[in-house]
């Protein structure tokens, strides 16, 4: 039985990818900030699929919380076969000149070093054993850049420049990088983005239909039940109705 660990799993893409996963009988390791949601996630997921499951919680941009994290995993949950790295979020909707730089570091901090933080610990272990697959959740922001999006923007290209990168020196050993780029989807990523502002959230996604979390996990699967030799380099999955972020910029 294989084992993946999907960072961000208390909600979103993250609870969807694990719940996939449980279905498809995976030893699963969720990781995220709210330990009752973990803690819910996992006796429905135990309850639904009976499969095992392990539950860390701390926060990605803290290195040292990341490290003591991974160390306290149980033998029973490794070698780790998959890592999505998903934690991240959107934080503000400002140009540039008005943006909070405590909203730019968050951002910094989760998006591209956190996911550099929990790549660091897991990836030694897959290279000795060479093989496993990373798949780093992005976002179409990766691939372009629409208003007031800039700092959020530049997080997820680096996310695409890192996947790119890591997919040319982790080849060697066997290692599988994909990445899954999602257009305007209906999670808590505007809620967040807005600061708890639900009205705001909600005229995100009015006047058409946006992606869903279960559309990403869909994606994730396929990606990660190809042949050991195909990789699916990246995905850019975008609703019907946002050909592309400026399209959907006009929406709202």
């Amino acid at each position: 039985m294989k084992t993946a660990i999907v960072t961000g799993a208390t909600s979103g893409f993250g609870e969807a990818i694990a719940l996939m996963l449980a279905k498809n009988k995976y030893k699963i390791i969720i990781t995220g900030r709210r330990a009752d949601r973990l803690d819910a996630l996992k006796a429905r997921m135990e309850a639904e699929y009976n499969v095992i499951v392990h539950t860390l919680c701390f926060d990605v941009r803290n290195r040292e919380a990341v490290e003591q994290a991974y160390e306290s995993i149980p033998e029973t949950f490794k070698p780790i076969d998959i890592l999505i790295n998903n934690a991240g979020l959107s934080l503000g909707f400002d140009a540039i000149d008005k943006g909070k730089t405590e909203d730019w570091d968050n951002m910094i901090d989760t998006n591209v070093k956190g996911l550099l933080y929990v790549s660091n610990v897991v990836i030694p272990e897959m290279v000795a054993r060479k093989q496993g697959h990373i798949v780093n959740i992005g976002s179409v922001a990766g691939t372009q850049v629409y208003p007031k999006g800039n700092v959020y923007c530049a997080s997820k290209h680096a996310v695409d420049a890192l996947s790119r990168g890591m997919r040319i020196d982790l080849m060697p050993h066997g290692i599988k990088v994909s990445t899954v780029n999602p257009g305007a989807a209906e999670t808590e990523f505007a809620l967040v983005r807005f600061h708890g502002d639900a009205d705001k959230a909600k005229a995100v996604y009015a006047g058409y239909e946006p992606l869903v979390a279960q559309d990403i996990a869909e994606t994730v699967e396929f990606i990660i039940s190809r042949p050991a030799h195909v990789n699916i380099n990246d995905i850019l999955v975008m609703p019907l109705a946002e050909a592309d972020v400026n399209n959907w910029y006009k929406v709202f």
